[in-house]
């Protein structure tokens, strides 16, 4: 009952979150559900039920990197010379893709990318940033920093 209702109250902005790491909206769609399915079957094992959306958000980042992970080895091993052909995937997000931070954000190493989202979109805390991403409160100062420097040069780049 209790993972009922964090899907019902949480499972849209999960979605968003998971799509602005690895931008396209199935795969998102596919981490947050694989991540609700992880939480349900861990449920008897939490030790504190308060602090499930946490975990449900470090699995949503964790679960995006490994897809973008395994995004990179299909991408190097890719046949070369094959046409692409455009999916259901680029009519979602192409709304998304118009946007010029949206562009910017994609410039940005993953980990900038990262602290970023978790920052301004999911109005998270440091702490909680920190834990979401399994770093330190200090990486995530750093990684917050650099990404907004190099958000502004691209931005600026734009205008």
């Amino acid at each position: 009952m209790a993972v009922t209702a964090l899907y019902s109250a949480h499972y849209r902005s999960l979605v968003r979150l998971a799509v602005l790491l690895v931008r396209d909206v199935a795969s998102a769609e596919e981490v947050v559900q694989d991540a609700f399915v992880a939480l349900h079957g861990a449920w008897r094992r939490l030790r504190d039920t308060d602090k499930a959306l946490a975990y449900l958000r470090q699995s949503v980042v964790n679960r995006s990197r490994s897809v973008l992970r395994h995004r990179a080895v299909v991408e190097k091993y890719a046949p070369k010379g094959l046409p692409d052909a455009p999916s259901a995937e680029n009519g979602a997000i192409g709304e998304l893709e118009r946007s010029a931070v949206i562009e910017a954000l994609r410039g940005l190493p993953n980990r900038q990318r990262e602290a970023l989202v978790l920052r301004y979109y999911g109005d998270l805390s440091e702490a909680e940033i920190a834990h979401a991403m399994g770093i330190s409160k200090g990486a995530v100062k750093s990684h917050t920093a650099r990404g907004m420097a190099a958000l502004r040069m691209a931005l600026e780049q734009f205008s």
